[in-house]
């Protein structure tokens, strides 16, 4: 199911322009969002996922909420807050506890240094490994490799990651995926543009065992 093309390009670009310098700060974006289907202004599985990013606190971390918006839905869903560490580690303390697939797949990627070791023309392979805890009880750690493979056409801060990956949940009914990854990070915004995420669940119950979640950013917000 993934995309190959940049066809939201111009208006990934529309998001970012008129952004400050490289040292600013998100405060706030907006993501269209497709749950088993691709993202889309329309139709079933679609919508939209409105996120908050606070600032740096003394551990490193920074407090984001998220609310998501579905298509055709008469009100939002119930707004998700958790701290989000500098590699990627996830800690939800306040209920609900249970993330919505598109906030899983995103939540991590805002940390402040998960993407630093990519370099300055979108190439490097690395390790990505966190933690997502919701609540007490239910504890999951990722593994990611990530591999950078440059610049998309036509752009010279929109970057090309593939990634492979599992989950393994930490006690409980020990269930877990292996994962699949296309990211389209946009260096000038600080922001993944386009996620891609296909995961198989283990162990697998049905035939049926896939989930797909497409993310396209569509707005972002600096600091003031």
């Amino acid at each position: 199911m993934f995309v190959q093309a940049l066809a939201l390009l111009a208006s990934i670009e529309g998001a970012s322009a008129g952004s400050p310098p490289a040292n600013f700060t998100i405060v706030h974006a907006d993501y269209r969002f497709g749950y088993n289907t691709a993202a889309a202004e329309t139709g079933p599985g679609t919508g939209t996922m409105s996120v908050d990013i606070g600032a740096a606190m003394t551990d490193g971390g920074v407090m984001v909420s998220a609310t998501d918006t579905w298509w055709n839905s008469v009100r939002s869903r119930a707004t998700n807050s958790c701290e989000v560490y500098p590699n990627g580690n996830v800690t939800c303390l306040d209920r609900p506890y249970d993330l919505s697939p598109m906030q899983l797949v995103l939540f991590p990627m805002l940390g402040r240094q998960y993407f630093s070791r990519l370099g300055r023309s979108g190439d490097g392979s690395w390790t990505q490994s966190y933690r997502v805890s919701h609540g007490d009880l239910y504890l999951y750690d990722y593994q990611f490799a990530m591999h950078g493979t440059g610049a998309a056409a036509g752009s010279n801060t929109l970057f090309s990651i593939d990634v492979n990956g599992k989950s393994d949940q930490v006690g409980g009914a020990y269930r877990g995926s292996d994962l699949e990854q296309h990211i389209y990070y946009d260096a000038e915004v600080g922001l993944p543009a386009i996620v891609e995420d296909e995961r198989a669940h283990l162990p697998q119950k049905t035939i049926y065992n896939k989930d797909y979640v497409e993310l396209r950013l569509i707005g972002a917000s600096p600091a003031q």
